[in-house]
């Protein structure tokens, strides 16, 4: 499925890119959390998120991201790089900038 508002751009054992495009909302939360769980992104201690292709993020998806980072066995590295600023309030709304750095 090419047109998934997000899939795994890279994942090797140290480092996970997920790159994301279009709207992440209510219809896509199901999408997101079973990609959440895909086994290559198990071992990468380093994440990033590429969101400069999101134009828009609910409250429900922010959160699932959020959830997943801070369940990890193993702490996560996070970067999220290029969220539009709708985009970037929402995930400091669900309280990602306590556990991600953000990058332009």
């Amino acid at each position: 499925m090419t047109d998934a508002p997000v899939r795994i751009a890279e994942a090797d054992g140290r480092q996970a890119v997920l790159a994301f495009s279009g709207t992440l909302d209510a219809p896509a939360l199901g999408v997101l959390e079973e990609l959440l769980l895909d086994p290559r992104l198990r071992e990468p201690g380093v994440w990033t998120l590429d969101m400069s292709g999101l134009d828009h993020i609910d409250l429900a998806c922010a959160y699932a991201l959020l959830r997943t980072v801070t369940r990890t066995p193993e702490p996560v590295a996070l970067t999220v790089r290029g969220a539009r600023p709708a985009v970037h309030r929402t995930l400091r709304q669900a309280g990602l900038d306590a556990v991600a750095a953000f990058t332009a």
